[in-house]
């Protein structure tokens, strides 16, 4: 096997979901996302490990991750966060899918396909997506009446949660999310006044939660004779997301977060071959980098089709023997150069690590992300699904 691979410990996993749960309680109930593969953790071996830990919950991207986490999980609750395509909602139904939906193409769907497969009224549950600010998906407030009558008696659909996004839980002053949920309060109250009943509030997800954020959805959910429900994914991995700007003084689960939440994937290849060369050659495509001096570099079996991010040849480094490499040259589509001149007895078959702890040397998904300027989220969705994930 092509030694680039990653190691997920699927037990800190587990410790994560049971240290999210009881920061959320009594507050809230969680919803574990584990969609893009369990952010590129593995979805076969992380959606059992999450159940195993408590979740009743799973949230997912499309019908088709539905179906691979139902498999999986056959008694646990999926929801399809991005809604149904067309053409899908039978599917949807078939395995037994919980859709957000807030297109009445899509209602119109869902219902048709409940009633062809003979489902009873109210036993097909939805959740209503409503848009408080982002602009992205979600039925508008103005529109929300438009969506009353797909939940009529009689309707094979139920409506149970009402959901948002809160496109702004990282920035620590909160004013936006503040806005949002004033904007929400809004719209529950007019879902109270047409007669319908949602038993969720589907709001909220790890900045939500770290940054305190648990009681006040709750207590909008209680004004609302509803319960709430939070969607954690990052800190899930073990990774707290960054606030900008940094809170003056961290809030009390922010602080517990940082020091209880364990890194869940690492990322690792080898060493193929080591080379020595001279002053004067040019290492890589387009010849980026010219020694100096003469060199002892290092080949490793990983590159840009594995995920890691060409931008960074020259500007990073990995870790071999418990210290820091420099990336030389551009990385490839395959593999990448470190310059291990200062680091003695580097030789074919040394473990790298890109993501992880060697010796006392740590690199994390959040150095990729400052080093190639985007976020942990898509260092960790971009590792290519060619890098064996193995349980540790």
């Amino acid at each position: 096997m092509r030694p680039c691979w990653a190691e997920i410990r699927t037990r800190a996993l587990e410790e994560n979901f049971r240290f999210l749960a009881r920061l959320a309680a009594p507050h809230a109930e969680l919803l574990a996302i584990v969609k893009a593969n369990a952010y590129g953790h593995s979805l076969a071996l992380c959606a059992p490990a999450v159940v195993r830990a408590g979740a009743k919950w799973l949230g997912v991207t499309s019908v088709e991750e539905g179906i691979a986490a139902r498999a999986l999980c056959p008694d646990t609750r999926v929801l399809i966060t991005s809604g149904i395509a067309r053409g899908q909602a039978a599917a949807a139904i078939l395995f037994q899918i919980t859709p957000i939906a807030w297109e009445l193409w899509q209602l119109d769907e869902l219902e048709a396909a409940a009633r062809a497969a003979g489902a009873s009224p109210g036993s097909v549950p939805v959740h209503l997506e409503i848009d408080t600010g982002m602009s992205r998906q979600g039925v508008l407030p103005g529109e929300i009446s438009a969506v009353f009558s797909r939940f009529a008696p009689g309707s094979p659909l139920r409506l149970e949660a009402a959901m948002t996004h809160l496109f702004a839980a990282d920035e620590a002053d909160g004013q936006i999310t503040r806005e949002q949920l004033a904007c929400l309060d809004g719209v529950l109250a007019r879902i109270s006044a047409a007669g319908l009943f949602a038993e969720w509030l589907n709001v909220g997800a790890s900045a939500a939660l770290l940054a305190g954020q648990a009681q006040p959805i709750a207590e909008l959910a209680a004004r609302h004779g509803m319960k709430a429900l939070l969607r954690p994914g990052l800190a899930l991995y073990g990774v707290v997301p960054e606030f900008d700007p940094p809170f003056d003084s961290k809030p009390p689960s922010l602080a517990a977060a940082l020091a209880a939440l364990e890194p869940v994937l690492a990322w690792k290849s080898s060493v193929v071959g080591v080379r020595s060369v001279p002053a004067g050659a040019t290492i890589g495509y387009n010849g980026t980098f010219v020694a100096t001096e003469p060199m002892r570099l290092a080949l490793v079996a990983v590159g840009y089709a594995d995920g890691l991010d060409r931008s960074l040849g020259n500007r990073f480094h990995l870790l071999v023997r418990g210290e820091r490499a420099p990336l030389v040259g551009r990385v490839s589509m395959d593999q990448s150069v470190l310059d291990v001149t200062e680091i003695p007895g580097v030789q074919a078959g040394d473990e790298v690590v890109l993501i992880g702890t060697q010796g006392s040397e740590t690199i994390s998904s959040q150095d990729h992300a400052r080093a190639s300027g985007t976020i942990p989220w898509e260092v960790f969705t971009r590792i290519g699904a060619r890098v064996a994930r193995t349980c540790v």
